[in-house]
């Protein structure tokens, strides 16, 4: 049952949310358009701020889904791991050809789950950065740092080790996979949140 629950998780994080948003609302393809990434931040600037909001809901639903499985189905597997096999199944999506998100929806999706007082830390984190830069990259890096410092200093008061483990790794995830957007944010070319569709 326990293999069952991280299949399970995985193949929630794999739904496409931006790929079905452009297909079912737009007929395109949104890995074919701006950044590329399937992930909200691409389509609130392809499809406009509506899809957006509906892919971001998605995605964050997602890993709150896959984070609440061993609660629903009482399976002795930590929420965290399931979250965590959600945002790789985010990442890597079996149903878009493994091109996935960037992790940030479904890894807050994820903490929600778990920890939502630690959930609204990162995002009151995420929405300064977006209010003083107008750069969702460089918000999502910032929360992703956030979330491991603070993970570091809880842990060191509570000894929750798989926090720490999982906290750290989807903090990983998400500075690495924002790679492009640091180095266009250190030559000061990467888009601000203003691009894009208005409706």
């Amino acid at each position: 049952m326990q293999a069952f629950i991280l299949l399970f998780a995985y193949l929630l994080g794999s739904i496409p949310s931006g790929l079905i948003a452009g297909k079912v609302f737009f007929g395109i393809d949104i890995r074919d358009h701006g950044s590329g990434n399937l992930g909200a931040t691409n389509s609130f600037r392809v499809l406009g701020k509506k899809a957006g909001a509906f892919v971001t809901a998605a995605d964050i639903l997602k890993g709150t889904a896959a984070a609440l499985l061993p609660l629903m189905f009482d399976v002795d597997v930590h929420q965290l791991l399931a979250g965590l096999l959600a945002v790789i199944g985010h990442m890597f999506p079996i149903f878009a050809g493994f091109r996935g998100g960037k992790a940030v929806a479904t890894s807050a999706g994820v903490l929600l789950a778990y920890n939502p007082l630690f959930f609204l830390f990162l995002a009151a984190i995420f929405v300064t950065m977006i209010l003083m830069t107008k750069y969702v990259s460089l918000a999502s890096v910032t929360a992703a740092a956030g979330a491991f410092i603070y993970a570091v200093i809880h842990t060191v008061y509570t000894q929750d080790i798989p926090f720490l483990t999982v906290v750290s790794a989807l903090a990983f995830f998400v500075i690495y996979r924002h790679k492009s957007n640091i180095v266009r944010l250190k030559n000061g070319t990467e888009p601000k949140i203003n691009a894009g569709r208005k409706n």
